[in-house]
């Protein structure tokens, strides 16, 4: 006996072997069970969800001499002959090849007849969108009035192709994709009926390659088995065979285009290749992954939307943080863009190579993320105390400001921004997406020449209070990175004041930044780093920078201020 392939073995034959689909399923149920049967109905959703197979159970179970709760029983003659595709009762058309106007007519021709058993003539159409004008225009009288006996289907994968004239007479009923997770369970189901010795691991990368088809999951999974006939079937083989990459070789190559690594990229690139990784599928697994690292970053509980071990979700969030989400986003639109090219394209490799270098080489384009990319670079070297020429100098590599800029201007100049006629903007200007520690920055250069230089104003603190202080100001700018996640775009316009006893305020300038880090979870994340990483139990506060407010107080030790001003002094008791 020949072969029959998983996903024609194992279609369901009634409505309770039907999975992801159960808001349709439940209501072709009730009109069953209430005689409320409709003369036309629409099935649309994308391939491999469930179309045609509940169609056919539909007419079946419509037809079933002994239903049970609205499914056919299976048992009869009549749900026999259906299933052999010996009934004369239900007819099933392609579109595809029967799209001509005479073919309609054949069925209206037919629709005369009433059954020759059971009690409805079901006709099935697939690919309904293929059907010319002239033969939707011959359907039409037929969908609008049919005999009582007679029920239509029509399945579609582009419903936006169906003319409104035909939608108004059907009852539509769309198809949504199936969830990995419903794909995985039945993928385990059929494999140990089928005693295929196959890793959960495996499943679950095979339900995600499917994109939510039951069908292509099956094949998918079919494909597999026998490339590594009488082995056990494991993630590192359904990776061969669909020419896949592992989660671990996509973090090490995130990590390598954050540290502009252009090369090493290059390289990473070229062992997959020879190792024969299919450069487009690669392409769309780089881009969920990013996704989940997005999600990781953003979302308060990643770990109920991201479908992974906690293992990998802790790698996740780890890369997460090396990256903002402005960041990740521009990632995701080059690579997006790469996709769409990808399909047309005969050099793949080196689409894919120069995808790598846009990613790297923020400041080889001159798009409004790239700049903004190029920003936070700058602003990163600031925080960690690096002098940054801001006025044109060589430091930075591409778009150098012109001399004499200053403030804003150099930031923007620096990071490669002009106007439109090549203007470098004023100091001052807005520019959307420019943090407001960019700005402090600029003007920290222009301001004294702007106006009149105000000296800041010097507060006493115990030695204790100082230390830690000075300790946590320091290394600001490296805690905030390490905690990474979503508190590094939150905590990166902030600063840190003296707040009493084992405790300091974090100020920010930004009212969603503060409303974000004022969450006792945020706050006690903090303190758990600072515990672990110096040994020191502080406690931390949280408040909104005042409007005038100035942030250049100095800090100094009663000591500091004796040895300062050569007296004693003495504090009198108010």
């Amino acid at each position: 006996m020949s072969y029959t392939a998983l996903y024609r073995k194992w279609r369901p034959a009634s409505f309770d072997d039907v999975k992801g689909q159960d808001h349709i399923v439940t209501t072709l149920k009730n009109q069953i069970l209430s005689q409320r049967i409709g003369h036309a109905y629409l099935f649309c959703g994308t391939r491999g969800t469930g179309k045609t197979t509940i169609a056919k159970i539909y007419a079946k179970a419509v037809n079933c001499e002994h239903p049970v709760d609205g499914s056919p029983c299976g048992e009869c003659q009549t749900c026999r002959n259906i299933a052999a595709g010996a009934s004369l009762n239900v007819v099933e058309i392609d579109a595809a090849s029967n799209n001509g106007v005479d073919n309609i007519r054949e069925i209206r021709e037919q629709v005369q007849y009433p059954p020759t058993e059971g009690r409805y003539r079901v006709y099935i159409i697939d690919e309904v969108h293929m059907l010319s004008t002239g033969a939707f225009n011959a359907l039409l009288k037929t969908l609008e009035e049919p005999p009582s006996y007679v029920i239509f289907i029509l399945a579609t994968t582009e419903v936006h192709r169906i003319p409104v004239t035909v939608l108004s007479r059907c009852q539509r009923y769309d198809f949504k994709r199936i969830p990995i997770t419903t794909i995985t369970d039945r993928l385990a189901e059929l494999s140990a009926a089928e005693q295929i010795d196959v890793e959960e691991k495996a499943l679950s990368y095979i339900a995600r390659a499917a994109d939510g088809s039951m069908r292509d999951a099956l094949s998918l999974l079919d494909q597999c088995v026998a490339f590594h006939y009488g082995e056990r079937l494991t993630y590192d083989h359904v990776l061969d065979v669909l020419g896949a990459v592992d989660t671990a070789v996509f973090s090490r190559m995130f990590r390598v285009v954050t540290e502009g690594r252009t090369t090493e990229c290059i390289r990473r690139l070229e062992e997959l290749v020879i190792q024969g990784r299919e450069l487009s599928q690669f392409v769309t697994d780089f881009i969920w992954y990013m996704r989940n690292l997005l999600l990781a970053q953003t979302a308060e509980n990643a770990e109920e939307i991201v479908d992974m071990s906690s293992e990998n979700l802790q790698t996740l969030k780890d890369d997460a943080g090396r990256a903002d989400g402005e960041t990740l986003m521009r990632y995701i639109r080059v690579f997006s863009d790469l996709s769409n090219q990808l399909r047309f394209a005969s050099q793949k490799r080196v689409l894919v190579e120069l995808a790598f270098i846009r990613l790297t080489k923020p400041q080889m384009e001159h798009t409004y993320d790239s700049i903004l990319e190029r920003l936070n670079k700058i602003e990163e070297t600031l925080e960690e105390g690096v002098p940054v020429n801001l006025s044109g100098a060589a430091g930075l590599s591409a778009g150098g400001a012109p001399q004499g800029t200053s403030g804003a201007a150099g930031v923007m100049a620096a990071a490669g921004y002009t106007g439109a006629a090549g203007a470098v903007p004023a100091a001052g200007d807005g520019f959307p997406g420019m943090s407001q520690a960019a700005g402090a920055a600029a003007g920290a250069v222009s301001g004294a020449s702007a106006q009149a230089f105000t000296p800041p104003r010097e507060v006493t603190l115990p030695r204790a209070q100082l230390e830690d202080l000075q300790l946590i100001r320091n290394d600001w700018g490296k805690i905030v990175r390490a905690l990474g996640g979503a508190v590094r775009p939150s905590f990166r316009d902030t600063i840190v004041e003296p707040g009493g006893d084992s405790c300091l305020t974090v100020v920010f300038s930004s009212v969603s930044s503060f409303e974000f880090g004022r969450r006792p979870t945020v706050l006690g994340q903090l303190e758990e780093y600072v515990r672990s990483a110096y040994g020191r139990d502080i406690y931390f506060k949280a408040r909104l920078l005042g409007n005038g407010e100035r942030t250049d107080t100095v800090y100094v030790s009663d000591e500091e201020l004796k040895e300062h001003i050569h007296m004693d002094i003495s504090v009198e008791d108010e």
